[in-house]
């Protein structure tokens, strides 16, 4: 190597060195100057705060066949259009809004609405097997129901008279 190559490398290292400094100094200025006022700002906007404490909310929560899981409310997002109606009042209510979906057509291999030989040997089990099944889900050779018919927000009671509506159309 020659000497201007060292001189080069030298001269080169040294405006290198400086402008690593002064950006690390610039960091270090605006670090200094957000701590100071972002802190502020946030705590004097409440929308934000909320918007932060909405994306920071668990994505999940567990609802347990058998148990009433009425209380598990599903926040509304923000912004969103409040639901058309409220939870059904009746089983018969009920099977229009929900159970109608597959027991309407026979999906998943559910008995249809007012299918005497469907229905026939389910009935025949009881009423409490009908219960069980309907509570807690049931996956059997025909087909599968999930637990309250996937409205496991509902009241036990209420699925019940859901049961009771369809079984009474037989």
């Amino acid at each position: 190597m020659s000497n201007q190559d060292t001189h080069f490398f030298n001269n080169f290292s040294v405006v290198l060195g400086l402008l690593v400094t002064v950006a690390i100094m610039l960091i270090v200025l605006a670090r200094c100057v957000a701590s100071r006022t972002q802190i502020e700002h946030v705590k004097a906007e409440p929308r934000l705060m909320q918007e932060v404490d909405a994306r920071i909310q668990p994505f999940a929560r567990v609802a347990v066949a058998g148990q009433d899981n009425s209380s598990m409310k599903i926040p509304e997002a923000a912004g969103a259009a409040p639901a058309v109606a409220g939870a059904p009042a009746s089983g018969a209510e009920l099977y229009a809004a929900t159970c109608s979906a597959c027991h309407g057509q026979g999906i998943a291999g559910a008995p249809k609405f007012g299918d005497h030989a469907a229905w026939a040997a389910r009935v025949a089990q009881g009423k409490a097997t009908l219960y069980k099944h309907a509570l807690e889900g049931f996956t059997g050779k025909s087909g599968v129901m999930p637990a309250k018919g996937g409205r496991t927000d509902l009241p036990d009671a209420l699925i019940k008279q859901a049961v009771d509506h369809m079984t009474a159309a037989m």
